[in-house]
């Protein structure tokens, strides 16, 4: 199945030059989303994974389908000011600016083998907060898996270089 057919590419969105990739109708599709975490899945069946953890917002539909695959925990990574109990946060760089994304303070526990997981990596601002949140926890990351990676904007390579070993099923160029 080519996944790639099954993502919207809108054009000039946010802001002009930006080509969109949209996995909502990846994910309307039931054997494409099966497929794709199926994918997302498979290289860590025999791997110990105690947690998944899912980055705002799309990451939290692939991620939770990810862990009850894995019969992994759920970690929810969220932005500022939306988790109810009490939380570490970490910044990361926007085009203008900052923002931050959250994490329980008892979402994991030292020693816990967590996968990251988000539907796309662009240039790695978010998935490396995320990787700060979860190392800083005692977490052992083992690694973060996508299903888009936009290797032009190199956020996979910045993953990588933090020691993090990155999978993605689709990769497109460009913006």
């Amino acid at each position: 199945m080519d996944l790639a057919a099954l993502i919207r590419t809108i054009p000039d969105h946010p802001k002009p030059g930006i080509m969109f990739r949209d996995i909502t109708t990846l994910l309307a599709d039931p054997v494409g989303f099966a497929r794709s975490v199926d994918a997302l899945s498979a290289p860590f069946r025999d791997g110990r994974i105690d947690k998944v953890a899912g980055i705002e917002a799309r990451g939290f539909i692939l991620g939770g389908a990810v862990a009850h695959q894995l019969g992994a925990g759920f970690v929810p990574l969220r932005k500022k000011g939306k988790l109810p109990h009490k939380t570490v946060s970490a910044d990361y760089a926007l085009e203008y600016g900052t923002d931050a994304i959250e994490m329980h303070l008892d979402a994991c526990q030292s020693g816990e083998r967590v996968l990251l997981v988000d539907d796309l990596i662009a240039t790695g601002g978010t998935a490396l907060a995320g990787l700060s949140l979860l190392r800083g926890a005692g977490a052992e990351v083992v690694a973060a898996a996508f299903v888009i990676d936009l290797p032009d904007l190199g956020g996979a390579e910045r993953l990588r270089a933090e020691g993090l070993p990155v999978t993605s099923l689709i990769a497109f160029g460009g913006h």
